[in-house]
């Protein structure tokens, strides 16, 4: 197979897929014309299809040799709520929804590949299951659900990349350690006794006592955690009162944490449990704190690390440049195909600031250089091609 004439023939049909995306995004757990739109990508393909799994996930198997083992390959495919300010002819036709995080670009990669290698079948060593994976952006995310309903029945491996506009097109950059951490939020209502501001006295003031949480809640890194050890604790949202002059009966808190082993994990929450506590006695309020455990940090299968990046370091089409990277506090769910079956997840670089796409994700001029897409397929086909040929 001429990996590099193959790419380069399907590239234009992969950008319009990709911007086609672009254009019409759904949100998490609401991407019903998305996953009919997918469905309609490779329902000609001589795929295995299985729709509606988990939820709103499409998993889809060729099928080559029934003595050969099979591998997976995960594409996500939601979008998030943010207004797209990009200027360009693929610039989202949904207010207030944008892919800005490179979802789309996942997709049309994955279904690049479905075409490429359904119509190479005889040459693949391998079966190979394409997971196209809904709602990667909220908690509980699709994942979850969709290993829930099967989609890794039979399958051996799986392999997935994330765009990133922090690396150089043409770079595959990943990390032995941990790629994500365990991503969890909180919510504390701390609940006091309002009254009119002119008379403190006789309230128990929950903005006062929310005020002192907060910085309490910041020294647990500094003061609780090792410093050989990682943790991020971030108060994200703080509601309280409409009125200039009235004490509100109540106070909202929400945030994140973020950590990379169950220990420190472990410790963050009975901190955060002890704080409301002491909280809820000093200020005569009830500090009611509830947590949301999100996903679960992310670690790659190292040999099969080494055999992707190997692959593509030397005699690459597409690929200019790998190497490691440190772990990232960002979460995945990626992470939970990977606990369930071994596997490893890399990025791929699509940052070129000649074509404005060196802006960080989630943000709402997030553009990549779709040349980058070109590394991510040949990453990945030859991850494929050469599977039989990896040492054991």
């Amino acid at each position: 197979m001429d990996i590099k004439q193959i790419i380069n023939d399907h590239y234009d049909s992969m950008v319009e897929l990709r911007r086609y995306m672009h254009q019409h995004p759904e949100i998490s757990f609401q991407e019903m014309n998305t996953k009919k739109w997918i469905y309609d990508q490779i329902k000609d393909l001589g795929l295995e299809i299985r729709q509606d799994v988990g939820g709103n996930g499409i998993v889809a198997r060729l099928q080559v040799n029934d003595d050969f083992e099979t591998v997976a390959l995960r594409a996500d495919f939601d979008a998030l709520p943010i207004h797209d300010e990009k200027d360009v002819p693929y610039r989202s036709k949904t207010p207030g929804v944008m892919h800005a995080c490179g979802h789309d670009a996942h997709t049309a990669m994955l279904i690049t590949m479905a075409k490429i290698l359904t119509a190479h079948k005889e040459e693949l060593p391998v079966n190979v299951v394409f997971l196209h994976q809904h709602a990667e952006e909220l908690l509980p995310g699709g994942a979850k659900a969709m290993i829930e309903d099967g989609a890794l029945e039979g399958v051996d491996y799986v392999f997935g990349t994330h765009v990133s506009t922090k690396f150089p097109v043409g770079t595959v950059k990943y990390n032995y350690d941990t790629m994500y951490a365990n991503a969890d939020s909180f919510k504390i209502t701390v609940r006091g006794l309002g009254g009119h501001g002119a008379t403190p006295q006789v309230t128990h003031d929950p903005i006062i006592a929310s005020a002192s949480l907060i910085q309490q809640v910041q020294t647990i890194v500094s003061r609780s955690v090792s410093p050989l050890d990682s943790a991020v604790v971030t108060i994200g949202a703080y509601n309280a009162g409409t009125v200039f002059n009235v004490i509100p009966g109540t106070a909202e808190i929400k945030g994140t944490f973020r950590t990379y082993t169950p220990e420190v994990r472990e410790i963050v929450a009975k901190r955060l449990e002890q704080i409301c506590l002491g909280i809820s006695a000093s200020f005569n309020v009830n500090a009611d704190l509830e947590i949301m455990y999100g996903y679960p940090s992310m670690k790659n299968d190292h040999a099969l690390l080494d055999y992707v990046a190997d692959n593509v370091r030397e005699n690459a089409a597409f690929v200019s440049g790998v190497e490691e990277v440190g772990p990232a506090m960002g979460g995945e769910d990626f992470s939970y195909f990977i606990q369930e079956k071994p596997g490893c997840y890399f990025y791929t670089g699509v940052s070129n600031s000649d074509k404005k796409a060196d802006i960080p994700h989630h943000h709402p001029l997030f553009d990549i250089d779709e040349d980058g897409m070109k590394t991510g397929v040949e990453t990945l086909l030859k991850a494929v091609l050469n599977f039989d040929k990896r040492a054991k």
